[in-house]
């Protein structure tokens, strides 16, 4: 790993300094417009920044207490597939208010039938005029009771090969026929939905790119979101890490036991691995180099880093107290139950050695059922 970032001098550290100083209270759509939202984006919607340009950007937002805007479905996931694939009138509509935050979005994949093998999905849409018919279910739609709008993925062509047959579209989540029904979780919170479509109708301009190439879009949004999922936290990139972990038990007086500091140990070294795998990654980028495998050997192993983390915490208070804690010591009671998804969520720890030992270590395919 090679890489510093500029120094205070750097005339793209001025020109943020310069922008900031212009607006010290910048609102999301002004974010949003002068590129500082996805600064990785094409022009207009981002600057077309290289990788140190982004982390000089990033910098000196932090420094000054700006944040983005929240909508990581948007941001994350839909906004690069429109990049990708929406036609000019899609991105014009969709993309201003999506990077300003002003219109949240969701994602309608996975259905009751269809988690980790999502390509044998039912859901169907067939054209009639102008429009688009759907008819199915989705499931585990996280923002769904929020969203303004979805990415969707239906059956187009029943008798297409299944991976070829499917198309992608934008949903509008209020249309007539849209059924959002509350899934409330071991956390005791409601993120996730389950949504039924009852013959809704969607206008012929929101299918994006060709029919039949939704599952090439599909990877692409996916893609996206693997990467989102692995990030610092041990919640999916977000939350307490196990440096976290280890600095509440010195506030504390250490730890006598030697198996539990054993295994705080582990987990310690667990999140330096995942954290140089990081560094790694930024390095090939900085370095104009593809990243390798680091990012999906990073989302396998910082789902059961994330578990690790939290039942050793639950180990080292004792459930009765992690239960009981409220203000900051609250995120480690609600990680405890929330850590249970990490290997669910995004892509199954299985599905995630599946797509490694094919794509990265060549072995075959598993054999047919």
């Amino acid at each position: 790993m090679d890489f510093a970032l500029p120094p205070e001098d750097d005339p793209r550290r001025l020109a943020v300094r310069s922008w900031l100083t212009a607006h010290p209270d910048p609102s999301p759509r002004q974010l949003a417009e002068a590129g500082y939202v996805a600064p990785h984006w094409p022009r207009p919607w981002g600057l077309a920044a290289d990788p140190v340009t982004q982390l000089v950007l990033d910098d000196e937002l932090t420094r000054a207490g700006v944040r983005r805007p929240n909508n990581p479905i948007g941001i994350g996931w839909a906004g690069p597939t429109l990049v990708a694939a929406g036609t000019p009138e899609q991105q014009e509509r969709y993309l201003p208010p999506l990077l300003a935050g002003e219109e949240f979005w969701c994602q309608l994949f996975s259905e009751p039938g269809a988690g980790s093998d999502l390509a044998s999905l039912a859901t169907r849409a067939t054209r009639d005029g102008d429009e688009w018919v759907v008819s199915g279910q989705k499931v585990w739609t996280s923002y769904a009771h929020v969203a303004a709008f979805g990415i969707l993925l239906a059956r187009t062509d029943p008798e297409a090969p299944k991976h070829q047959g499917i198309s992608y579209f934008i949903c509008p989540m209020h249309a007539p026929g849209i059924t959002v029904r509350p899934l409330v979780d071991l956390t005791g919170m409601h993120t996730f939905n389950e949504v039924f479509f009852d013959e809704v109708r969607i206008p012929a301009g929101n299918l994006v790119g060709a029919e039949g190439q939704g599952w090439s879009l599909a990877k692409v949004t996916l893609g996206n979101e693997r990467v989102s999922l692995s990030g610092a936290g041990s919640l999916w990139g977000m939350g307490p890490t196990a440096g976290d972990l280890v600095e509440r038990v010195r506030r504390r007086g250490g730890c006598a036991d030697p198996v539990l500091r054993q295994r705080l140990a582990r987990v310690w070294t667990e999140g330096e691995l995942l954290r140089l795998l990081r560094l790694r990654t930024v390095s090939a980028a900085v370095s104009g180099l593809a990243p390798g495998p680091e990012a999906s050997v990073r989302k396998a192993l910082a789902d059961e880093h994330g578990q690790h983390v939290m039942e050793l915490a639950a180990d080292l208070d004792g459930l009765a107290s992690l239960s009981a804690a409220d203000g900051e010591d609250a995120i480690w009671h609600l990680g405890l139950l929330f850590s249970l998804a990490l290997t669910i969520g995004g892509g199954t720890a299985e599905v995630q050695r599946n797509i490694i030992a094919e794509r990265t270590l060549g072995l075959p395919h598993d054999p047919p059922a």
